[in-house]
């Protein structure tokens, strides 16, 4: 009619993962272009070496394991060298889960799923650097953690990336104080890896220190569920080989009891100061283990959230006291992103080109390091 308005029609608001999936697209980007540099360099030097790609990526060293608790199942008691009771059972009952309605072989669903999980822990980084420094921050912190020297595992058929997605997100949701969501994914963690304790004590510790602003039976709740995973599959291995014990003995037969750090301190004299000519790669992990200790002192003094302190704190104490095997420690620390603040931080207020200069480094060293690891160094990652 004439003179008539058309009515005002109000915008539709995306829905929430969609707004902050497209904020976290430049991470995401980012993420991907250093492990596809990464890929890249590892498939040529493995084409030279007459190296196949994938075997490497999904059927090698504990990928076998896991392979063999999706394809057979648990062992049923503590063998003489050790059985696959020392493996966590989330990962492999997923692969199990997902390669019974997909189509391919059991290794090449256990890639994917480590793939896919990367991408979600990519994602939750950002989302922890973001919350507590800004967008910049949480790019940064994205990229310095795909470009860890040891990265190439969030690509390879292991537990590192469905790890520390949960951990990411598990923390992200503790300092939203979402405390259900925070302890499910600790729960989840706990099913994952060994170092899954690492997470339910930042969950349980920031739980109950927030009873003392009032009492909330969500956090309650949460305290007292986090640790369960973790409890739970140990609970389940001494259960199923008739001694309380039976988790514990079986890392004994790894020789992963932990010595209060008197291996590590001796395989760091042994590779600084009496080998003249030390393995590269346990140079590298030395470095590593050196650097996340001095991390942990700046994370301290940029006095970050508690509960990113006491996820790092832990997880470093693990993996620093363990009397196991040495060489696969850089690789144990791929999930402590948080120690990567105070770098991503620092970089956030330097000079452009100082920025482009040490990032350039870092995945100059991650995508050598990565192959170096596959295809020089003969033991696991």
């Amino acid at each position: 009619m004439p003179g008539s308005q058309r009515p005002e029609t109000t915008p539709r608001r995306r829905p929430a993962v969609v707004v902050a999936l497209r904020r976290a697209a430049p991470a995401l980007g980012a993420f991907v272009a250093v492990r596809l540099a990464g890929l890249l360099f590892l498939a040529v030097w493995a084409h030279h070496q007459d190296h196949g790609l994938w075997p490497i990526l999904a059927r090698q060293w504990d990928s076998k394991w896991y392979l063999g608790i999706a394809d057979h199942g648990y062992a049923r008691d503590i063998g003489p060298k050790g059985s696959n009771l020392a493996f966590f059972p989330l990962y492999p009952v997923l692969v199990k889960a997902v390669a019974a309605v997909t189509p391919g072989t059991r290794a090449t669903t256990g890639l994917c799923l480590a793939v896919v999980a990367s991408f979600v822990a990519a994602w939750g980084v950002f989302a922890v650097g973001d919350r507590l420094h800004g967008r910049r921050v949480g790019i940064l912190l994205t990229t310095l953690w795909a470009a860890f020297p040891v990265g190439l595992v969030q690509w390879m058929g292991y537990t590192e990336s469905l790890f520390t997605a949960c951990a990411a997100w598990s923390l992200y949701a503790v300092l939203k104080r979402n405390w259900l969501w925070a302890a499910t994914l600790a729960v989840l963690a706990g099913l994952t890896r060994p170092t899954g304790v690492a997470v339910a004590a930042a969950v349980t510790v920031a739980a109950l220190l927030s009873l003392r602003r009032g009492f909330c039976a969500r956090a309650l709740v949460a305290a007292l569920l986090a640790p369960l995973g973790w409890c739970g599959f140990i609970a389940w291995v001494g259960l199923r080989v008739g001694r309380w014990d039976g988790y514990f003995a079986e890392q004994r037969l790894w020789s992963n009891e932990m010595d209060g750090g008197l291996r590590t301190l001796r395989e760091i004299r042994q590779l600084l100061v009496r080998d003249s000519t030390p393995h590269l790669f346990l140079v590298l992990v030395t470095l590593v283990l050196i650097t996340s200790v001095a991390l942990f002192a700046l994370s301290v003094r940029d006095r970050q959230p508690l509960p990113l302190l006491v996820f790092t704190g832990v997880l470093l104490v693990i993996v620093l006291t363990s009397g196991g095997v040495y060489f696969p420690r850089a690789r144990y620390l791929l999930p402590a992103f948080p120690l990567l603040l105070p770098l991503a931080l620092r970089l956030s207020h330097a000079a452009r080109r100082h920025r482009i200069l040490v990032l350039t480094a870092a995945v100059a060293g991650s995508v050598y390091w990565g192959a170096h690891m596959a295809l020089v160094w003969p033991g696991a990652p």
